[in-house]
């Protein structure tokens, strides 16, 4: 069994029991594994989605455009996440999707991978729950920008990094590399990289977070937490397995 097959198995697995011939089942999937560059499309607004990818490597994100090409960044997928999980059944892309950093990724045609969800029900549930806990990120997101002030904001995508980093292996501690440029972060929150410029520098005058380039440490765990408003219940961490 490969490294790549192994890992897909884990995700599986995170969410629900499998039996042998379920993990038989993964690892007779199709994937293929590549590598593209930070900023490459992996998918476009119109377009036909003709595979899904699982992300081993690296980030992503997903946008919507105006139609004078003001952007919002709607929201960012991690290691061990599958990417576009409704295009399985939808006919056309309605947004964007963009590495944030360079990826590696193990895809699968969408032909052969609903054939499997049909064949295998625990794995189609595992599939389910992850879509439904990336639609109450998006729900989180949506309060974030429309009901939370510049501050709370930042400091609330700050904790849900720290959050998701540890949760997925990424990072051990409560410091981490901010994957995010400032105009990212901007288009993320409905700020101006100036605006979140300032805010940053407010966090680390007040103690709550320490940076280093684009390192960034949480000083202040409670103290990040109360000004995000941040509750992790979005997220559903008791949805993974052990």
């Amino acid at each position: 069994m490969s490294a790549v097959t192994e890992q897909v198995i884990r995700k599986f697995e995170s969410r629900m029991k499998l039996r042998a011939e379920d993990r038989a089942q993964i690892a007779a999937l199709p994937f293929k594994v590549r590598t593209i560059d930070a900023s490459t499309y992996m998918l476009r607004e119109g377009q036909r989605p003709v595979r899904c990818a699982f992300i081993l490597d690296g980030l992503a994100y997903r946008q919507k455009l105006t139609p004078n090409g003001e952007r919002e960044i709607v929201s960012i997928l991690m290691p061990g996440e599958f990417v576009d999980l409704q295009n399985l059944f939808l006919d056309e892309s309605d947004h964007d999707i963009q590495a944030l950093t360079r990826l590696t990724l193990a895809e699968v045609p969408i032909p052969a991978l609903r054939l499997f969800v049909e064949s295998c029900p625990t794995a189609g549930q595992a599939l389910w729950i992850d879509a439904l806990v990336e639609a109450s990120i998006h729900r989180e997101w949506l309060l974030n920008i429309g009901r939370r002030n510049a501050r709370s904001r930042l400091a609330h995508l700050l904790c849900e990094f720290s959050v998701r980093f540890r949760s997925s292996a990424l990072v051990g501690g409560m410091a981490y590399e901010l994957p995010m440029t400032q105009e990212q972060l901007g288009d993320a929150l409905g700020l101006t990289p100036v605006h979140v410029n300032r805010v940053l520098k407010s966090l680390e005058t007040d103690g709550l977070i320490a940076r280093k380039k684009r390192q960034v440490s949480v000083v202040d765990w409670p103290g990040l937490r109360d000004a995000a408003e941040f509750n992790e219940r979005y997220l559903h961490l008791s949805q993974i397995r052990g």
